[in-house]
């Protein structure tokens, strides 16, 4: 049985998307790490409240939320994961992650994990996708071990900077990432 670490960052509008998918790896037999961001973890948001998501990941998952730096660190040294997926993705945590800052539980967890050379599956939601996320999504898409989720514009219209990933295609990711490839075309329709 795989084990895989899935950790949810603050883009609370896709988390009823991202939990369906959550299902389904589960349903597939991977044994899921559910991990949290600090935001994700603590806040009550239009989308649902905090309790109500944590309790939601415990129960499809039957595993403990990682959501402290401190619970995040044994992840590298003790081999635990065998990928990661990061869905959604935000923003700010794509620039983390880019940049080398680990001062979250989701990026240090990704640093952690990715010293052990398994790969790292990102899902991007931001609302900046093709003005200030942009530089750090093309940084990403160059590092060795980090695959992203095929990902488009969610409202060109409305927000023409705004890309999110097709949550659906999370498990053909997982899945040719596991065997070292980048599922293609990397930019799609993000439904």
């Amino acid at each position: 049985m795989k084990n895989i670490g899935f950790a949810l960052c603050g883009s609370f509008c896709t988390f009823n998307d991202v939990f369906a998918e959550i299902e389904f790896l589960k349903e597939e037999g991977y044994n899921i790490i559910p991990i949290m961001s600090e935001n994700s973890y603590n806040l009550d948001t239009r989308f649902g409240k905090a309790s109500d998501w944590q309790n939601l990941f415990i129960e499809i998952t039957g595993n403990p939320i990682v959501h402290t730096i401190p619970q995040a660190e044994p992840i590298g040294p003790k081999k635990l994961l065998d990928a990661l997926i990061i869905a959604p993705c935000t923003g700010n945590t794509l620039a983390k992650l880019a940049n080398g800052i680990t001062d979250t539980c989701v990026t240090l967890a990704a640093k952690a994990h990715l010293r052990n050379e398994r790969p790292l599956i990102i899902a991007p939601s931001t609302n900046d996708a093709l003005s200030n996320a942009a530089k750090n999504i093309g940084a990403l898409l160059n590092y060795k071990n980090i695959y992203f989720v095929p990902f488009g514009q969610d409202s060109f219209k409305g927000k023409p900077n705004s890309m999110v990933a097709n949550f659906q295609l999370i498990r053909y990711t997982l899945e040719a990432a596991l065997e070292g490839k980048q599922l293609q075309p990397v930019v799609v329709s993000p439904k």
